[in-house]
């Protein structure tokens, strides 16, 4: 009798594996159907954009930064837009500190996850995120979870105001030499919030 439900059991358990590998790739390789209107290139500007390190409370603001790009009209998978330059303008930290900052690791990716069709609203990711900071003799790096691994942030693109509001993610400081006077540290978490509106209309559904 034992040996029968061992069997039974044994026998079960081989067609439950069987039936989830069988499974797996499907659920693996199913996509979202994404449309871009009209699609294409697009330029967005956000006023006031700020990178904040989490640990020390330093806040760094610039008067704009400017993005460029181009979305694809229609997409199955990851990205849906590619981020081919981002600049930033007239960048301050505490004691009036100006500071230069350059986009690294360009293209970045817009990633489209999930859609609301009630409200228009796109979440997503940006991912490939690094950049460089340096000013007044202080100089770092910003990426992921690892020097050399670039950050993914959190956002969301709504179609009725045509803006990509970019916030959260894992972004760390590392390099971090110079005169910086604590306010960075190498580690710091850090978050970059800014809300990107783009110059021309781009309405992005999926069913």
């Amino acid at each position: 009798m034992r040996k029968t439900v061992k069997g039974a059991l044994v026998a079960a358990a081989a067609i439950s594996a069987a039936a989830g590998l069988a499974l797996a790739p499907a659920t693996a390789t199913t996509t979202a159907t994404w449309t871009a209107s009209p699609g294409g290139a697009w330029t967005a500007k956000a006023t006031s954009p700020k990178l904040t390190d989490t640990r020390t409370g330093t806040k760094l603001t610039c008067s704009s930064s400017a993005a460029a790009g181009v979305l694809a009209p229609t997409s199955n998978g990851l990205p849906i837009s590619t981020i081919t330059s981002v600049t930033w303008a007239s960048c301050s930290g505490p004691l009036g500190i100006t500071f230069s900052v350059t986009a690294q690791n360009l293209p970045w990716g817009i990633n489209a996850l999930t859609y609301n069709s009630t409200t228009g609203v796109t979440t997503g990711t940006l991912t490939g995120v690094k950049a460089h900071i340096s000013g007044a003799g202080c100089t770092a790096d910003f990426a992921g979870p690892t020097s050399t691994t670039p950050a993914t942030l959190t956002g969301t693109y709504n179609n009725s105001t045509n803006t990509l509001t970019v916030s959260g993610g894992d972004l760390h400081a590392y390099n971090v030499s110079g005169s910086c006077l604590g306010l960075l540290n190498n580690g710091d978490p850090a978050t970059y919030n800014a809300a990107y509106v783009l110059s021309a209309p781009q309405v992005i559904t999926s069913p």
